[in-house]
Parts: structure tokens; C-alpha cells; sequence
């Protein structure tokens, strides 16, 4: 489905029909704020987790078949009778399991018919809504990994896995905790819907206008200044939630509107977000608590941790902004005039309040440790009576029922996204192949480092689908560090690079957390907003590859070798990020941007390793310092010719 239908890919309904969508759009929100608050316990009522993500399943499902389009050429302006038996279909399929999860828990190897025809119902209906939210892909995705798990027995080699008939597959699919109602539905229900919440009521109350001010009267002079306030927005949060897909979120809903509006197309604007909020993991010093894990596992102090990790997190940001900077060159995007910029010191006294619902979150998930749904709630109430306090920021009840109403748009293209993920988890999962994998691919690249670096970097995306950072970086020191440090790399620079690249699921597809919520907020292709991701997350995929290489870079060695690593990956990252931006001081021909680049990841390397590690980093350096004086002479000479 490309960008400009989604525009339009709404019903606009009249009558008892809008009110029921509408209530459908709105109850995921509601049902999320009561979990959130922990109501059921109130009440004494015993609700599994599984039970309450079957419930958000059926209202986003509902949402969709009652509010999308089912094809382009549709009026929009009633729901077709197959569309209610959809719903319907939903509504049966998700309550089977409402009813009766207390006891299917313990015969979930039971093949029972109907679990099979309600499973095949249900997996279809999830099918037909992503149809309908981003088109065909995703699902193709999806089908490749179920069709693994039912054929895998025809793979060669070490792929090959004992088949699963179709009746297992679905019903594995369908009612396993690990699959269809896992851990990508349960981050979008337990997490997400509350700060997509509080992003709308931020917005309702002119809250994102004095984020919004504030950030462009600091950095709306630079050219690309609007994603710049992303990168350092999310740069901020995401360095004391440690959470990606929150920090998306929260942010997404104030700066992706606001690249638009600068010129930014839609999915570079989601991609821009995501992969600011994906880097707060790495920035310390929370570090989505993974540091502390590292700390255990290495056993040194955290702030030691925290001190190898600064530098790479700020290379990171580096590549980021060097790309939001040239692409903004490359579309002509300037910065706005002084006089066109709000003043800080006005702007500041006129919404310092709003810093209260910040703080209110900050609080709330560092001290006093609740969990991210009940703590986005907070802090949406509170961003709620901060801006009841003056009558200009005072929102209408109209305005808060909007706020419920956008809020579910975004989060039914959510839960239908993460269930497509938890499909391809649940498949990966029944084929054994998540678990076999680490080890199969360490004993493959023998004794060749580089090799088992990238297979390990491999295994670390497959398995981010299916697991948080902290968890994947968990299995992974457990299974693969030990035979990494055994063939002598540095203990800091495994751990370091299996936390990095067990990172990189957020952002890598198919099954990316961060992508989808900024593809949502935007209402952006998710494939378009996935590949633009990557890009801009160059620096996560490039950097953890010369962590072993460059220990310069985890403050190991001397000034001159830390000093020297640090500025060679910066260049290197300058040139690499030029050359995928194929603009510099003016476009660069596709000749030059594949030099720059080799050239770029040449430079990356410590030249205190070995022989072949100096002559790399010497000719890299000098072909980009070569290449970087020609282009911008050329430049000036151009722009000369031009004036005379």
C-alpha cells in the first residue's frame, strides 16, 4: 500500500455504523488504560495476560474490518456485509480463547478440531488486515516462514528440520505463548497504546507546540533542523527510558509530523524516529538495563561499562545526524530565518509546565520502577491537568474523545503488525530453528573471526525477533561469547557487540518493534520506512564489527590509540554516510558514493592491530580525505560558474 492511500484508505461513516466503529477504535485504548491500572486486580478478578492480548487482538481486528477500506476503488461510506463477518470472525476466534485460556494452557498439544478451524480462521483474518494496512509483503514474509516450518524436512544440509503438519503449525500459531499472543503483541498492548495515549494528549494540549518550539529555537536555523530535534529528542529520552519503542511513542507523535512539515518524506520521517529512539538502548547511562547485565556477566564495575560504551553510542548519533544533514542538502531543505524561529526564554516560560508530565515519566520508570504502560499513563494524566491549568492549552471534551479516537487508528495498525510478527516467531520457534542456530553457525565459522562475527551478528537479528535486547543478549553470552573470546577477541568487545547487534531487531525487517510504531505514528509504507531505517542505522550495523579491531573505541590503549580509533570511525562513518546519502557539497555520481564507501569502512579500522589493519586504515583515510577536497572543489567551482 504506498504512502498517498493511506491517506484515504478510511471509512467515513454515517449513523449507528460510525458510532460502533468508532467504539471500536476506542475500546483498545480504554481496555489498555484499565490493564495498565491494574483494575482487574481491583476487582479480584483473575485475568491471564494471554487472555487480555486475545481481547486487544479482536478490537484492533474489529477496528480494521470496520474502519479500513477492504480495496482502493470502495466509496468508504458503509461497511459491506463481509466486513461484519470478519469482525465477527475475530470476535469468535480471539473469545475462544478469552473463555477458556485457564485450561488450554495445559493441553496445547491437543489438536483439537476446533482449534484448528478457529486457528486457520483467525491466522486468515490477520492476513486480510495487514492486506489492508501495508499490502502483501509482511504477509508473504510470514506464509515463507509457516511454509519452512511445514516443509523444512526439504531444505538442505543443516537446515533441514523434522516437517510439522499443517494442524500443528496452526494450532502452535494460534494458542502458544510464544506465537500469535507472545511478546511483540504483548509489548503493543502493555506498552505501546499508553504512550501513543500520551503523545495525543500532549497534543490535544499544545504540549508537542512547546516541545516543538523549544527544540526549533535551538536547532530550526540548521538545515534539516526538524530531524535533527528528532535525533537529539530521542537521543535525550531514550537515555534514561532505554525503551525504543517507547521512545517512539512518546516523540514520534511531535517530530515525525514536524519533518513533514519541513519537507521530509513520510517514511524517512518514521525511519529517522525509529532509529534515534532504537540508539537510546545503546546510550548510556540506562541502557535498557542491559549494561547492568554486562556488568554481571563481565564482572567489573558499571561504570566501566558505561565508559566503553559512550563512544560508540556517540559515533552512533554521528552517523544519524551527518545523514539527516545531507539529505536535507540533497532535498534543499534550509533552515528557517531568525525571525521566523520562536525565542527559548518565551517559549520556556510559556510552557515550562509541560516539563512536569517528562519529569512524571522519568520518575515513574526510574525510581519508582512501574511498568512502561502504567507509567505512560501517568504521565499522559498529568499532561492532561498541566494543560487544564490555562485556558489557552484547555483542551474540550471533543478534543479528548479525538485524542481516543487517533490514538486507536495508530494502535490498530499496531496489534495487527505485531501479530503478523508473532506468526513468524511462533513458526521460527516450532522449527527449532531460534534455539539450534547460535550453535550451528559457531561451529560453521570455525576458527575464521570475522566470519563467526557476522554469522553471531546473524543469529543475534533472527533471534531479536522473537526476544527483548536484554534477553537476546542474555542467551547469546551464554551460547556464543564464550567461543568468541576464546579466539582471543577482547571480552568487552564481544559482549558489546552481541548487545549491539541483538539491538539491531528493533530496526532490521521483518520483525522490527520501532519500525512499526513510526511507521504507524506516520502513517508511512513499512517497508519503505524498514529499508530507510537500516540506512540511517548504518552506524549500529557497521560499528560492532570493529569493536575487536579498534579497542580505542572502548577507551583501551593509550591516548594516541583511543584518540586516533575515535576520529577514524568518525571519518569513516562521514564518508559511509555521504555515499548512502549520494550527496556531499553537491550529488555524487554512483562511482564515487561505492568508492567513498569502501573507502569509509577501510578507514573504520584501528591501525595499531596489525600490518594489513594500518595499510586499511591509511589508504582508507587518505581516499576519503582525497575524495572529500575534490568534491568540495568542485563544488566551488560550480557554484562560481553558476553565479557568473
Amino acid at each position: 500500500m504506498s504512502e498517498d492511500s493511506a491517506a484515504s484508505k478510511w471509512r467515513q461513516l454515517a449513523g449507528p455504523p460510525r458510532w460502533i466503529a468508532t467504539f471500536a477504535l476506542t475500546l483498545p485504548v480504554v481496555l489498555a488504560a484499565l490493564w495498565a491500572l491494574e483494575v482487574h486486580n481491583w476487582l479480584g478478578m483473575l485475568v491471564f495476560n494471554e487472555q487480555f492480548l486475545a481481547i486487544m487482538l479482536a478490537c484492533g481486528l474489529v477496528a480494521v474490518f470496520l474502519n479500513v477500506k477492504s480495496r482502493a476503488g470502495e466509496p468508504g461510506d458503509r461497511v459491506p456485509w463481509y466486513d461484519w463477518v470478519l469482525a465477527l470472525v475475530a470476535i469468535v476466534s480471539c473469545g475462544y480463547v478469552v473463555v477458556n485460556f485457564n485450561w488450554l494452557v495445559y493441553e496445547l498439544s491437543s489438536l483439537d478440531p476446533i482449534r484448528i478451524a478457529l486457528g486457520t480462521a483467525l491466522i486468515l483474518a490477520i492476513f486480510e488486515a495487514t492486506r489492508r494496512m501495508i499490502g502483501w509483503t509482511l504477509i508473504l514474509v510470514a506464509v515463507f516462514f509457516i511454509l519452512y516450518a511445514r516443509f523444512g524436512d526439504m531444505m538442505p544440509g543443516i537446515f533441514a528440520i523434522p516437517p510439522s503438519s499443517w494442524e500443528r503449525i496452526v494450532v502452535y500459531s494460534y494458542l502458544d505463548t510464544t506465537a500469535l499472543f507472545g511478546l511483540p503483541l504483548d509489548v503493543a498492548a502493555n506498552t505501546i497504546v499508553t504512550f501513543i495515549f500520551f503523545g495525543a494528549i500532549l497534543k490535544i494540549t499544545k504540549g508537542d507546540t512547546f516541545i516543538t518550539d523549544l527544540a526549533l529555537s535551538l536547532l530550526g536555523r540548521y538545515r534539516g533542523g526538524s530531524a535533527k530535534v528528532s535525533v537529539a529528542a530521542s537521543t535525550l529520552f531514550g537515555a534514561v527510558s532505554g525503551s525504543a519503542v517507547s521512545n517512539v511513542a512518546v516523540v514520534g507523535p511531535i517530530s515525525i509530523p514536524m519533518m513533514e512539515r519541513s519537507g521530509y518524506p513520510k517514511h524517512q520521517s518514521a525511519a529517522i524516529e525509529a532509529v534515534s529512539s532504537t540508539g537510546g538502548q545503546i546510550m548510556p547511562p540506562v541502557m535498557g538495563i542491559t549494561a547492568f547485565l554486562m556488568a554481571d556477566f563481565l564482572a567489573i564495575p558499571y561504570a566501566q561499562v558505561v565508559l566503553a560504551a559512550i563512544i560508540p553510542a556517540l559515533l552512533y548519533y554521528l552517523a544519524v545526524f551527518i545523514q539527516v544533514d545531507l539529505e536535507a542538502g540533497r532535498r534543499g531543505l534550509k533552515g528557517l530565518s531568525a525571525a521566523d524561529l520562536p525565542r527559548m526564554l518565551p517559549t520556556l516560560r510559556r510552557g515550562f509546565g509541560f516539563v512536569i508530565p517528562l519529569g512524571v515519566l522519568i520518575y515513574a520508570v526510574m525510581f519508582a520502577f512501574w511498568a512502561p504502560g502504567k507509567a505512560g499513563l501517568a504521565a499522559a494524566g498529568a499532561a492532561l491537568v498541566v494543560g487544564a491549568l490555562a485556558e489557552r492549552t484547555r483542551p474540550s471534551l471533543a478534543d479528548i474523545a479525538d485524542a481516543f479516537v487517533s490514538t486507536g487508528r495508530t494502535v490498530a495498525s499496531i496489534l495487527i503488525l505485531t501479530a503478523v510478527a508473532g506468526l513468524v516467531i511462533g513458526a521460527l520457534q516450532l522449527a527449532g530453528l531460534a534455539y539450534s542456530m547460535s550453535s550451528i553457525l559457531v561451529a560453521l565459522a570455525g576458527d575464521n573471526v570475522l566470519l563467526i562475527l557476522l554469522m553471531t551478528g546473524f543469529v543475534c537479528v533472527v533471534l531479536g525477533m522473537a526476544l527483548p535486547t536484554a534477553v537476546i543478549y542474555t542467551m547469546l553470552a551464554v551460547l556464543v561469547a564464550p567461543a568468541l573470546t576464546q579466539l582471543g577477541i577482547d571480552r568487552m568487545a564481544v559482549h558489546l557487540f552481541i548487545f549491539y547487534m541483538g539491538m539491531l531487531s528493533m530496526i532490521t525487517p521483518p520483525v522490527c518493534f520501532a519500525t512499526f510504531t513510526a511507521a504507524a505514528i506516520a502513517g508511512a509504507n513499512f517497508w519503505s520506512t524498514a529499508i530507510s531505517g537500516m540506512r540511517y542505522g548504518i552506524a549500529a550495523y557497521l560499528l560492532p564489527f570493529v569493536f575487536p579491531f579498534s579497542l580505542g573505541l572502548l577507551m583501551q590503549g593509550g591516548p594516541l590509540e583511543i584518540i586516533w580509533d575515535i576520529l577514524s570511525a568518525a571519518v569513516g562513518l562521514f564518508a559511509i554516510s555521504a555515499a548512502l546519502a549520494g550527496y556531499l557539497f553537491r550529488p555524487l555520481n554512483p562511482v564515487f558514493r561505492v568508492v567513498l564507501f569502501v573507502a569509509g569502512c577501510a578507514a573504520m579500522f584501528s591501525p595499531f592491530g596489525s600490518a594489513l589493519a594500518e595499510v586499511s586504515n591509511f589508504a582508507g583515510l587518505g581516499v576519503c580525505i582525497a575524495l572529500v577536497v575534490f568534491e568540495r572543489i568542485a563544488s566551488a567551482s560550480l557554484r562560481q560558474q553558476t553565479a557568473a
